[in-house]
């Protein structure tokens, strides 16, 4: 597994096709993004009070692993402020809307996106893996041991009616990242 490179590697080998039987090997191809900091914006000038009103809060990393970011996809650091915010993860209009509470960080970059790689948030955590169709209905979904991960993502790529994924820590059950086929 490859965490916290977020580049292209050169002369991947091909995983096999599981549906069908071609006999042609296929390789599937993915792009992880954070969540655009300008969707944050306004949350970072308001006070503590404003956030309060709602229903958000400012916390204070009490550690370095904890509070993972949702614009980074890192944890923060210790002493780190982060926002924390109910978000609609799944904005459609049908029975698998998703919404829950997530971190973001006041000081995080928006990194480039992770392809064909995982980011450091995922490093050590059993994930939830949701595969939706281009109608945002689920219809396929996995759950990834820290270190299945990629090979999960791949293997719900396989399936042609996953149009994306959403990865959701398995424990906690918020948001991690939406995952695209690249």
């Amino acid at each position: 597994m490859r965490f916290e490179s977020n580049r292209r590697e050169a002369g991947r080998e091909t995983m096999g096709n599981k549906f069908g039987n071609t006999g042609k090997e296929l390789f599937v191809t993915f792009r992880i993004m954070g969540l655009p900091r300008t969707d944050f914006a306004q949350y970072f000038a308001m006070t503590s009070e404003e956030l309060a009103q709602i229903g958000a809060r400012r916390v204070i990393a009490d550690a370095d692993r904890g509070f993972p970011c949702r614009i980074s996809l890192e944890d923060a650091r210790a002493g780190e402020s982060l926002i924390l915010l109910n978000h609609v993860s799944h904005d459609v209009a049908n029975p698998f809307r998703t919404a829950y509470a997530i971190y973001v960080r006041e000081q995080a970059c928006e990194p480039e996106p992770w392809i064909d790689s995982l980011p450091p948030v995922f490093a050590g955590r059993a994930l939830s893996l949701r595969g939706f169709d281009a109608q945002g209905m689920l219809c396929d979904a996995a759950l990834a041991q820290p270190e299945e991960t990629e090979e999960k993502i791949r293997a719900l790529f396989e399936n042609p009616q996953v149009a994306g994924i959403h990865a959701h820590n398995a424990a906690h059950g918020c948001f991690a990242a939406r995952i695209e086929r690249d």
